[in-house]
């Protein structure tokens, strides 16, 4: 450690002779002012009256002002009137009375009262000023405090936490560089950060990462509190714990505020660091379930892809097989082939909802170009593909629809559709009718499907829109109505659900008429 040495002879005297810590404690006054007033009480008896030295007496009342309380010069001041009054009594005993002698030690004795309420005025102004600079310090502190708080404000992992602490601290205390980093094995290193002053480059301050720290950087002194010095005290340091992991350490080279801003500093920034562990945390939790997400997605994406490819090809087989590439059939083998081809369109249905659910549910939708939609050649063509099995159950479509067009992603919007009218052909009884409008209200596109079946009980309706929904009408996959209610929303519009007063079910679409 380098060694100082004054730099002036005033210097030295002052580290030689250190001035006193004021204020004295009671009794190291009491001590000199009674040895004080012994003398000059024995002067005062000993030398004729008309030395005056009883006036010398206030002097023993002047020094209670460095002392700790007033009511110390309340009783030095009646100390020195008292024995003003027997060195006088003393001095008329033997030299005789004389009317200069009784004016000297009235004289005397108002020179000690006068310096008695002089030093309790004294008191009562240093206590003000001193009242004033704690208040003074106390607000410096605080602004100090909040700017703080302010630059420290908003979510900070470590990283950005230390970067941030590092720039605020150097403004805060003036000093020419503040270096911020985790201790590892006396080696300074990440997370890390290095705040110069605006005058320097870090070509005046090499940065000390991945370096070894000098031990008395190291070392923090017993009872040296939150911040203690080095580098005969141009270095001021300080630690930040971490709950799991070291502690950061703190450099600041010849700060210009004095230990205890650092030390606010350091008390403020203590839970703010904590709070970052948490963010981190958090962010690493976040990106862990991304990462998870996209791997479930990857697999949905698989699983659908290969999915599609066998029923695709099966279907193409019992059609073809249907048609009579394979001869003529037995009536039974039709039927069986029949009911065959429309699992595989229902599980061909499953894997383009499944691809669709997956879509949204990343916001891949979100980066398809829109395009102008035809909603009633749309419904249109939906209707067309259901009429065959809904001829099957004897289902009748009575439709009203007008010619309307909205802004969307068709295929999507297609999609909504058919789950409404393929849940009302599925749910309607034999020789129902499905009702159909399309129009034009309030800048909006209203579908309504209506069918006659038997309706959503009131509690299964508010989880109707929701992913694997219980069993009951409206049920199915349980993707269905949820797609539905994405696509919608995704659009800018809504889907809901009316059960009428007949207890037939009613899904109305809305979606707006104008741009996305």
């Amino acid at each position: 450690m380098s060694m100082r040495f004054p730099s002036s002879g005033r210097q030295f005297m002052r580290e030689l002779f250190p001035p006193p810590k004021l204020p004295l404690l009671d009794a190291t006054v009491w001590a000199v002012a009674l040895t004080l007033l012994v003398v000059v009480v024995l002067a005062d008896i000993f030398t004729p009256a008309s030395f005056a030295v009883g006036t010398v007496l206030s002097a023993s009342v002047a020094l209670a002002a460095l002392g700790e309380s007033k009511k110390t010069v309340w009783q030095l001041t009646a100390l020195a009137v008292l024995a003003n009054l027997i060195a006088g009594f003393w001095n008329g005993w033997r030299d005789g009375v004389e009317t200069f002698h009784l004016l000297n030690r009235a004289v005397s004795i108002l020179a000690v009262l006068l310096v008695g309420f002089l030093t309790i005025r004294a008191r009562e102004a240093s206590e003000r000023a001193a009242a004033l600079a704690q208040e003074e310090r106390e607000l410096t502190r605080e602004r100090a405090r909040r700017q703080l708080a302010e630059e420290m404000g908003g979510p900070l992992g470590q990283k950005e936490f230390v970067e941030r602490a590092a720039t605020t601290l150097q403004k805060l205390t003036g000093a020419s560089s503040v270096e911020i980093g985790a201790v590892d094995r006396a080696i300074l290193g990440h997370p890390y950060a290095l705040a110069l002053a605006p005058d320097l480059t870090p070509h005046d301050h090499p940065s000390r990462l991945n370096q070894r720290i000098p031990l008395e950087f190291l070392a923090h002194p017993v009872g040296a509190g939150d911040v203690w010095a080095s580098g005969g005290g141009n270095v001021y340091l300080a630690r930040l714990r971490r709950p799991t992991e070291g502690d950061l350490l703190l450099i600041l080279s010849n700060p210009q505020t004095p230990p205890s801003v650092t030390g606010m500093a350091i008390r403020t920034l203590q839970p703010l660091l904590e709070r970052t562990a948490l963010l981190d945390d958090l962010r690493e939790n976040r990106e862990q379930l991304a990462e998870r997400g996209e791997v479930l997605r990857d697999l949905v994406y698989a699983f659908s892809h290969d999915l599609r490819t066998p029923l695709l090809a099966n279907g193409m087989n019992m059609r073809s097989a249907l048609d009579g590439a394979y001869g003529e059939l037995p009536q039974e083998y039709r039927t069986n082939l029949q009911n065959g081809l429309e699992a595989n369109e229902t599980l061909l249905a499953l894997a383009d909802q499944i691809l669709l659910v997956a879509k949204y549910e990343s916001g891949e939708n979100a980066q398809e170009e829109t395009q102008s939609v035809n909603l009633r050649d749309l419904t249109v063509s939906v209707i067309h593909d259901l009429k065959p099995r809904a001829g099957a159950k004897g289902v009748t479509f009575d439709t009203a629809l007008s010619g309307v067009t909205v802004q969307g992603r068709k295929h999507d919007l297609r999609r909504a559709v058919q789950n409404l009218l393929d849940n009302a052909v599925k749910f309607s009884p034999p020789g129902g009718t499905v009702r159909v409008s399309l129009s034009d209200d309030d800048d909006e596109a209203v579908v309504t499907v209506r069918d006659q079946g038997r309706g959503i009980p009131a509690d299964q309706q508010a989880r109707l829109f929701q992913r694997f929904r219980g069993s009951g009408a409206g049920s199915g996959s349980g993707l269905g109505l949820y797609l539905t209610r994405r696509i919608a929303e995704a659009h800018g519009g809504s889907v809901r659900y009316q059960r009428r007063a007949d207890a037939r079910s009613e899904f109305t679409l809305s979606l707006p008429l104008g741009a996305l």
